[in-house]
């Protein structure tokens, strides 16, 4: 069995209510051509952004099931409190929608936001007890009542966290808004290419000092992209904590989490040598397949060299990984995170 542990899916240009668009917080173009969002907006340019083209996709490259996480221009970063709450429960429901329709073929998440705790918390039993939903996806910051950046791991968000570990929910950790926390020209992709690595690294920095892990042990958390820059950071922390044990009192030694059992990262890191680092670091056991279909970003057919699965291909034809640890990072290490098993699927 296949399954991809990062994927992505649009609603419908007619499924997205209509305020959506009049207040210019999320919108497809009726030719499905665009995606858009205030001034920005994305082309839709490959296969896979909808149902019927993302289920071909998956059979074409025998891919049995999908995990489908939040759209990140819908974590609602900055957004007022209606607005919030009703575009999240959009996307909440929608993404519920696509599990109910195709069980056997999608496993998919549900996002909070934590500037409106206990909006956040209820939303979280709604997801789990009414919509089936036990993926929660969250950005790896967010944007606080005093305008502050926080990262997703800080003391504020442990009431979220708490209850996730309550119902054992599996976690996604996502980057996203770098442009607007990171005082530089929005050019050269910069954000998506270097600061989105950055954002990864920062939330895992934090998430490892204060132990998450052992904190909440039922949460099992799955970092995008690799957790990139974190994982090529691991000396410098270490580096960091041995040398400044002032800065660091109370707080827990990097050392202590690394390759710990409810510690997860995709395999999204575009380098089979990186995804070396990455195996060497935390171990094969904690690594699970991500694609990023149907993003530029991901690994999709068109894209240079790229096609799905390509890196892990890759890195068992050189000997980086055996091949029972590719097909773990394909099946058994996706399962341990959802905490699923595959009859689950059937």
């Amino acid at each position: 069995m296949r399954i991809n542990g990062h994927g992505h899916i649009l609603p419908e240009p007619a499924q997205i209510p209509n305020f959506m668009k009049e207040k210019k917080l999320f919108w497809i173009d009726n030719d499905k051509k665009f995606m858009r969002q205030g001034d920005w907006s994305r082309p839709i340019s490959s296969q896979g952004f909808f149902i019927k083209d993302k289920l071909d996709w998956m059979d074409q490259h025998n891919i049995d099931h999908s995990v489908m996480l939040c759209l990140s221009q819908l974590y609602c970063n900055g957004w007022n409190k209606k607005d919030c709450f009703d575009g999240i429960r959009f996307q909440n429901d929608f993404n519920a929608s696509i599990q109910s329709n195709f069980p056997d073929k999608f496993t998919c998440g549900f996002v909070v936001q934590p500037l409106y705790l206990d909006h956040a918390l209820l939303e979280i039993e709604r997801c789990v007890n009414e919509l089936g939903l036990k993926v929660l996806c969250l950005p790896t910051h967010f944007l606080n009542k005093n305008r502050e950046w926080l990262s997703i791991a800080e003391e504020d968000v442990d009431p979220i966290f708490e209850l996730a570990n309550k119902y054992g929910l599996a976690v996604q950790i996502h980057p996203y808004d770098g442009e607007k926390i990171i005082a530089l020209k929005n050019q050269y992709w910069r954000f998506h290419l270097v600061w989105m690595m950055a954002q990864c690294a920062d939330t895992l920095h934090l998430y490892t000092l204060r132990d998450l892990p052992n904190k909440f042990p039922n949460v099992r958390t799955s970092f995008a992209h690799g957790g990139m820059s974190g994982i090529a950071n691991y000396g410098r922390r270490i580096q960091g904590f041995d040398g400044r044990p002032d800065i660091f009192k109370e707080l827990q030694d990097p050392r202590k989490t690394l390759g710990h059992k409810n510690l997860y990262f995709d395999t999204l890191v575009h380098d089979s040598y990186t995804l070396e680092l990455l195996k060497k670091r935390v171990g094969s056991s904690q690594i699970i397949m991500g694609l990023d279909d149907p993003f530029p970003l991901g690994e999709i057919e068109g894209v240079g060299t790229s096609y799905p699965g390509r890196v892990v291909e890759y890195a068992a034809e050189i000997g980086i990984l055996t091949q029972n640890e590719k097909k773990d990072i394909w099946c058994k290490n996706v399962l341990e995170w959802l905490g699923k098993n595959k009859k689950d699927f059937r």
